[in-house]
């Protein structure tokens, strides 16, 4: 059932409509032929799903280093210079704001396109109803620190997820529209929003991904389709040309939360 207004008393941005709920029939049939990735993992226990915020990768580095390559070329020019008289003090302002927003940006860029994992899956624990999400977090205002960047493991309650397919036209060239869809994790028994993170890129896709959520922790694995190719090995697959991917972190879970992802409830828990 696709509903017709938010159900959230805040929407994602772009919101377009909601995807069904976590324990109401999926509103697809999933269709691997059409799937990016298969799943990462699937048993009794839980369905591993790959998940990429960036959907391309590789471009950054290079910009990154044409706009830092622009920046020494600036400085350069104007060691270079043989002034008259002094610059005044407005002009030095201007140039060093112009360095420092050069230096800034390509800083940025480049961590955006090399400090993101391999791969950032999301686990459904369907024997503990819970989901494991590895989720890269940055900021951009802290490009050169090491603890505002990186990847971390969050756990969410599956009953508390709601999954909305979102639409924005974004800057490229004459306009692009961008699809995606995302998880907002809502407070329990309520409507209001507490966190909310990227799930699939393309509408088609991503509910599809939502779709083999539910069949998977409503059913089991026996409701999921099968995948004509094999899992993807995303930390130790062969990569030749792109850089930024091969300066990627590969995917390390912390040991307590990758073992409490892959396992059901004992007695002693």
């Amino acid at each position: 059932m696709l509903f017709k207004t938010p159900l959230l008393d805040k929407p994602a941005p772009g919101w377009k409509r909601d995807l069904p709920g976590p324990n109401e029939p999926p509103s697809i049939e999933p269709y691997p032929p059409v799937l990016t990735n298969p799943p990462n993992h699937v048993d009794d226990v839980y369905l591993e799903l790959a998940r990429a915020t960036m959907r391309m990768r590789g471009i950054g580095v290079w910009c990154a280093a044409f706009v830092l390559a622009l920046v020494i070329c600036y400085v350069t020019f104007l060691t270079t210079i043989t002034y008259s008289s002094p610059p005044s003090l407005i002009i030095s302002i201007i140039e060093l704001l112009t360095i420092g927003l050069g230096v800034w940006l390509g800083t940025y860029i480049w961590r955006m396109d090399t400090s993101a994992p391999r791969d950032e899956p999301i686990r459904f624990n369907r024997a503990r109803r819970k989901v494991y999400v590895y989720r890269f977090r940055h900021n951009g205002l802290k490009p050169f620190s090491r603890s505002a960047w990186g990847a971390r493991a969050e756990v969410y309650d599956w009953d508390n997820l709601h999954a909305e397919a979102c639409s924005i036209y974004g800057a490229m060239g004459s306009g692009g529209l961008i699809e995606t869809v995302t998880l907002a994790v809502v407070e329990a028994g309520t409507r209001k929003v507490i966190d909310r993170f990227h799930f699939a890129h393309e509408l088609q896709q991503g509910e599809m991904y939502w779709a083999m959520a539910q069949l998977f922790m409503q059913q089991g694995p026996q409701a999921l389709p099968s995948f004509p190719r094999p899992p993807r090995d995303w930390n130790n697959e062969k990569i030749r040309f792109n850089l930024a991917r091969r300066l990627a972190p590969k995917v390390h879970w912390p040991d307590a939360i990758n073992l409490e992802s892959r396992s059901a409830p004992s007695m002693h828990d």
